[in-house]
């Protein structure tokens, strides 16, 4: 059952929030631009929530309007989930941002009638998952059927990951600077293309890279002349690899990574050793886990490094960081 009611009119021009509290109930009035909406739930009754929804909505609808150039004259869809404290703050901040989307919980809709509904959007439509783990649809293949029919699309995956604490970063790393991303991100990549070595520094150790990289590719929000419009968000990425593995060489520290639950976890840095593109081996105060990793991955192939990312988003920082392995990249 859906968990949220929730009405529009005309109010105000800026974000305000306020609490009607009884003995049973709260209720959340949320106003954004020139419109507002309550909700009913016990869920948004604290100050860190309000706190928090005053950020995602705007964060949101700067996505929405700018990154993905989202005209309240096309059609929007969202799909969400009620099992997680952070999906229901998104799904509040979409209710202010497409005012005239509709909203479908993904747990007490038939899996017919959602694929049914996808099939009703029209190219160019705008669809939004809120996924507080990831919805299945059998053999169905969401994202990908969704850009086949040339809709936009912004996916927020396994937000269960993400402790409480750590939702105030998720939402930061929404926020959408296009001045920022649209002028480091071309500018990395310019560099990139043009280097042929590359060297990385961390403590005491270098890795560097000869013969140069493949072509680098842009997270950015700037989706001009691409096929697909959208992705997985946050956003605030370049990433590469190297043209020829056999040319990877050096030393690297270490001082995040996820294990097979795909979180995040920190630990005392320590150094990897890669050879011909191959991790060979490490420092004595590598964590047992991570050798565990690396002796899962050897017994069906080499653990070869491949994928370099360089993360633009300025939200996420070693000290101030988020568990799920999607977002912590960026």
């Amino acid at each position: 059952m859906c968990k949220t009611e929730y009405c529009w009119n005309s109010i105000c021009d800026v974000v305000v929030y306020s609490f009607i509290q009884n003995a049973e109930l709260s209720f959340l009035i949320v106003a954004f631009m020139n419109r507002f909406c309550v909700f009913a739930h016990p869920r948004y009754a604290t100050s860190m929530n309000q706190e928090l929804l005053s950020r995602a909505t705007k964060n949101v609808s700067d996505m929405v309007t700018i990154a993905l150039a989202h005209q309240n004259t096309t059609n929007a869809l969202v799909v969400y989930d009620t099992q997680n404290g952070l999906t229901d703050i998104l799904t509040a901040a979409y209710r202010a941002a497409l005012p005239n989307a509709r909203f479908i919980d993904f747990d007490t809709t038939a899996k017919e009638e959602v694929i049914a509904t996808f099939n009703t959007m029209q190219p160019g439509d705008l669809v939004v998952l809120i996924q507080s783990s990831n919805f299945l649809l059998n053999q169905f293949r969401i994202r990908l059927h969704l850009f086949q029919q040339k809709l936009k699309v912004i996916e927020h995956t396994h937000l269960h990951r993400n402790t409480e604490e750590q939702w105030g970063v998720y939402i930061d790393a929404l926020a959408y600077d296009p001045a920022w991303y649209r002028t480091i991100g071309p500018a990395l990549k310019t560099k990139l293309e043009t280097t042929s070595v590359l060297t990385f520094h961390s403590g005491d150790t270098t890795c560097t890279i000869t013969g140069g990289l493949e072509m680098p590719k842009l997270n950015i929000g700037d989706y001009t002349g691409m096929e697909n419009i959208g992705g997985t968000f946050p956003i605030g990425e370049v990433f590469t690899e190297s043209r020829d593995f056999a040319h990877v060489n050096g030393s690297i520290m270490l001082y995040a990574y996820a294990g097979g639950d795909f979180m995040v976890n920190m630990y005392e840095p320590f150094r990897v050793d890669i050879t011909g593109g191959v991790i060979s081996g490490w420092s004595e105060n590598t964590p047992a886990s991570f050798v565990a990793i690396m002796d899962m991955i050897k017994s069906y192939e080499r653990p070869l490094v491949r994928e370099i990312g360089f993360g633009l988003n300025p939200a996420i920082t070693k000290e101030r960081y988020v568990n799920d392995i999607t977002a912590f990249e960026r």
